[in-house]
């Protein structure tokens, strides 16, 4: 069954709810979009004060800009039903920490026929979202999940580096955010609650267990004509990437995604707490989630630019090893618009009238390389 919402966007307004709409990632979402007039952007979370204080910061904005209290904890339906979104954007997360319930906010847009995306970085939530699909189709919405830079971005990248190859053997990338950036505690919380714990990747053309930061390698974004970031390290982290990425080109040997956070003396530190957890020393790094943060947010040095990288290597149609390479440079702050342009290109494409087809997935075959860039 076929799906489209953007009929009222032509001949009224479209309505979008931000669940974190004024965090890192969803106040960003807020900025990408607040350039379209026949917008309304509800801008929503737990205080409905600084919902209100970030709508009234966004002078410029054409789109009409809403602030809404929303507990996505607390009784969804009627919060729903009384802020009637078209589509509903979940910025907020840490997903990996939704607990039991975790897709009871996905459950609510079902059952309410509102269409869903999410910014979900954690595996294990985007790897159960098929389990919605009929419910879904039935419903005659799209719920897709994991629309973020992993893995959608690096899909599309390797899908267009791997065009014309005979074979994929190795697919790696990797994520260096500007230390001048600011990194939010859900982020953080995300990646301590994972650190050093095993997590299921593709090694050497078998499933095995990697352990998040205790995994590294070093790497230089460097496009050409452009100014190249420093030398980075990069450790493991436990994204989406490393099961829907094998899913798509099973012949992959190995599939790895890092984060190359800066200053690396910081890097190095988190690096050490994680090998206390993989020794089984420290149960987890979820204890000293608020230290991390207060340390990240404070000790900061070096360029004020961040980065990305995606590379592969294969072979050619005559059998040849080849190696591609795809590098991104994020200048000043802009590197947390990043992982929004997946779900901006999705509603962009709904106020243009375009069809998405029903079901719940990751959007990796509704979007193309060019319109992100």
């Amino acid at each position: 069954m076929a799906v489209t919402r953007p009929t009222k966007a032509v001949g009224g307004r479209f309505t979008v709810l931000i669940v974190g709409g004024y965090g890192i990632f969803g106040g960003r979402l807020v900025e990408l979009l607040e350039d379209e007039p026949g917008l309304t952007l509800i801008v929503a979370g737990r205080s409905a004060e600084k919902a209100r204080h970030y709508c009234e910061s966004r002078t410029a904005a054409k789109a009409l800009l809403v602030a809404a209290r929303f507990d996505r904890n607390g009784g969804l339906a009627g919060q729903l039903t009384e802020l009637a979104p078209d589509i509903v954007v979940d910025a907020s997360g840490p997903f990996q920490e939704y607990g039991a319930d975790r897709y009871r906010l996905v459950e609510a847009s079902i059952a309410a026929g509102i269409d869903y995306l999410d910014l979900a970085d954690g595996a294990g939530f985007v790897a159960g979202i098929g389990a919605f699909d009929k419910a879904v189709k039935e419903a005659g919405t799209f719920v897709l999940a994991g629309a973020s830079s992993f893995p959608v971005l690096t899909a599309l990248v390797v899908r267009e580096l791997s065009a014309g190859m005979a074979s994929l053997e190795t697919i790696r990338g990797g994520i260096a955010p500007s230390p001048f950036a600011g990194v939010g505690e859900n982020v953080i919380r995300a990646i301590a609650g994972y650190a050093g714990k095993p997590a299921a990747i593709t090694k050497d053309g078998a499933a095995t267990a990697g352990y998040p930061l205790t995994d590294s390698m070093r790497f230089t974004v460097s496009p050409p004509g452009r100014k190249p970031l420093r030398n980075i390290l990069f450790s493991l982290v436990d994204v989406p990437d490393l099961r829907v990425l094998p899913e798509i080109w099973p012949d992959a040997r190995t599939v790895w995604m890092g984060a190359g956070p800066v200053p690396e003396i910081l890097h190095r530190a988190l690096i050490g707490f994680a090998w206390l957890v993989r020794w089984r020393v420290l149960p987890s790094l979820t204890p000293i989630v608020g230290l991390i943060r207060f340390v990240m947010n404070r000790i900061r040095w070096g360029e004020d630019r961040g980065g990305m990288f995606v590379e592969i290597t294969g072979r050619s149609e005559g059998s040849k090893p080849t190696r591609k390479s795809w590098h991104l440079l994020a200048e000043g702050r802009d590197g947390p618009l990043i992982p929004c342009m997946a779900i901006e290109a999705v509603i962009r494409k709904l106020m243009n009238g375009d069809i998405l087809q029903s079901g719940a997935r990751t959007p990796i075959e509704d979007l193309a390389l060019e319109p992100i860039l």
